[in-house]
């Protein structure tokens, strides 16, 4: 796949562009002005920008892509008035609106309806575009942030609470409590009144209130301290690879939310879940690998599986905790995002003749 800044060092002065954005492009290419160079140092908080805007990796790529294109073909007409990051990320959220405003809400299974009985069958997969994903970037400091740490903008009930926004609500919100943007340059960048982005953000703020739990990921991480932290994901994995349910199930808390992306059955309580994976992922039937990661600033596991024909990506697991138990499972089943998240197509220490 090709990376956004080859991308936009491939693109070449076109004779239909307008005279400012030729003249930038010639300038490039002859190393006089080096748009990479002005971008880099804000391209992976641009990345988690358009992440939180669109609830999914694959859309803020292409919002990025977007935004940053439109960015190289205006550089002269940046007359320095607001700072780089400013501009960039004004772009950027204009990207993200644009391509919002044309796709359905993207959404977790809890989203679309009440949870399933314990001898319900997963069912069909509905469409990719349906769902959100989990997000693989670093999450460099928003500078300054308002109201939020810069991992708790990333976390995934904070970002799945953001797409039950409008989208200018949104924006207003991420421009002022993520990035802290001023009144005034959110006004600007969202090409509305002062008085409309605080009506805006104040709705927003409303609404967040109601869908975000009281505790962050990162409050409860603290709390539970680095080395239990590890050892819980740990214990998690181990449970999953040695299909030991009623060791996993030990781990959750009672009213524990498993979910499967992109199947839209999901199950709540320790019980209904165990009777679930009995049944189903951990049933013997095949072998499993797992490893921990960070996935959205949480804790996570990356899951493989072998069906008979040797391991496989499976899925990323993004995991909520509450105290010293896993209070939620979301297994994103998108073996295409392995690749996103640095990770091989094998389980490390696997091999072709292992047993």
């Amino acid at each position: 796949m090709t990376s956004l800044s080859e991308g936009i060092r491939t693109v070449q002065p076109d004779p239909t562009d307008p005279p400012a954005a030729r003249d930038a492009a010639a300038r490039d290419a002859a190393g006089g002005t080096s748009f990479d160079r002005l971008v880099a140092p804000h391209r992976s908080a641009l990345l988690a920008h358009c992440y939180r805007m669109t609830g999914s990796l694959h859309d803020a790529e292409d919002a990025l892509q977007e935004a940053l294109l439109r960015a190289w073909r205006s550089l002269d007409a940046f007359e320095g008035r607001s700072s780089v990051r400013t501009w960039l990320f004004t772009i950027a959220t204009n990207s993200s609106r644009r391509l919002i405003e044309q796709r359905a809400r993207r959404v977790l299974p809890m989203d679309l309806g009440p949870p399933s009985g314990p001898r319900d069958d997963a069912g069909p997969p509905l469409e990719e575009a349906t769902w959100m994903t989990p997000f693989s970037g670093a999450v460099p400091a928003a500078s300054p942030p308002a109201r939020y740490e810069d991992k708790e903008t990333v976390e995934l009930a904070f970002v799945a609470a953001l797409q039950l926004l409008p989208a200018r609500q949104r924006a207003a919100l991420l421009l002022r409590d993520v990035l802290g943007f001023s009144a005034a340059e959110t006004a600007a960048a969202l090409d509305a009144s002062v008085a409309s982005v605080n009506s805006a953000l104040q709705r927003a703020r409303r609404a967040l209130a109601e869908n975000v739990p009281q505790r962050s990921q990162q409050q409860a991480l603290r709390r539970l301290g680095d080395v239990e932290a590890k050892a819980l994901v740990g214990r998690f994995v181990r449970a999953w690879e040695q299909g030991d349910v009623d060791s996993l199930v030990a781990l959750l808390a009672h009213d524990v939310a498993f979910s499967m992306p992109p199947y839209a059955v999901w199950f709540r309580g320790a019980q209904d879940v165990g009777a679930f994976l009995r049944r189903e992922p951990l049933s013997g039937r095949r072998r499993w690998r797992g490893l921990p990661i960070e996935v959205n600033g949480q804790l996570g596991a990356a899951l493989w599986v072998d069906a008979g024909a040797g391991f496989e990506p499976e899925c990323i697991t993004v995991l909520t905790v509450a105290g010293d138990r896993v209070s939620g499972v979301v297994a994103f089943r998108a073996p295409e995002l392995f690749a996103a998240f640095g990770l091989p197509e094998r389980p490390p220490g696997d091999t072709l003749d292992a047993p």
